[in-house]
């Protein structure tokens, strides 16, 4: 009976690792660490890596603990290790973008649509801690002109002290598939790609084609 509940278990580990979350991970790990800005969250594939992980760490206790050959509880580990790192980083590296970026983020409702629910509380958290401390460290001590927490003084007409993404950073890319002529951001220039050919080019001539999956970063 013993042997057949592992059994059952190791099928639905070989079934779940068969799929193609991992590299979907890795595709979005790669594209937001590319990324001048923040893309949007990928809720959805989030869900299942995380329930993932979850039944590898039960697989992986439920073989320590039945005897089952160290060398395969190793391998289950390092699985469950690899995962775990792509998530936790991929995280990371949005939580660090929000920290940068978190008065562009706070004045931009299309960017925080972007976010989950859980980055939007620590967006709106951070926001709030920024704005406190610098009230009673710095601009409290300033004369009145130039009190405003986003511009340089009352009379700027735009937020000139909000940190932005640099979208005309060049980034190395690659189409998924074939793409003919489309326009460059800015330019009369058309380029044409195909499947798998590096590309250097600005960010923000593909940024759209990023955002719907079309390129990836590299």
């Amino acid at each position: 009976m013993a042997s057949g509940s592992t059994a059952g278990m190791d099928d639905d580990y070989e079934a779940l690792i068969s799929t193609t979350d991992m590299e979907l991970l890795k595709r979005a790990w790669r594209n937001e660490k590319a990324a001048p800005e923040i893309l949007r969250f990928e809720t959805a594939l989030i869900q299942r890596i995380r329930g993932q992980i979850q039944l590898m760490e039960e697989t992986t206790e439920e073989f320590s603990s039945s005897g089952i050959d160290p060398l395969t509880v190793s391998l289950y580990q390092m699985d469950l290790d690899r995962t775990q790192y792509l998530l936790r980083s991929y995280l990371r590296i949005r939580l660090q973008k929000i920290g940068k970026y978190m008065f562009h983020i706070s004045n931009n409702p299309e960017v925080q649509n972007r976010l989950s629910e859980q980055e939007k509380g620590f967006a709106k958290r951070c926001t709030e801690d920024m704005e406190r401390h610098l009230e009673e460290s710095v601009l409290s001590k300033l004369p009145d002109n130039y009190q405003a927490m986003l511009k340089q003084s009352i009379i700027s007409e735009e937020n000139d002290m909000v940190p932005e993404p640099q979208l005309d950073t060049f980034v190395v890319c690659k189409s998924r598939r074939f793409l003919g002529p489309f326009q460059l951001d800015g330019s009369d220039e058309l380029l044409e790609m195909k499947p798998d050919d590096l590309c250097i080019i600005h960010y923000k001539s593909i940024r759209e084609r990023v955002q719907e999956g079309e390129i990836d970063l590299v």
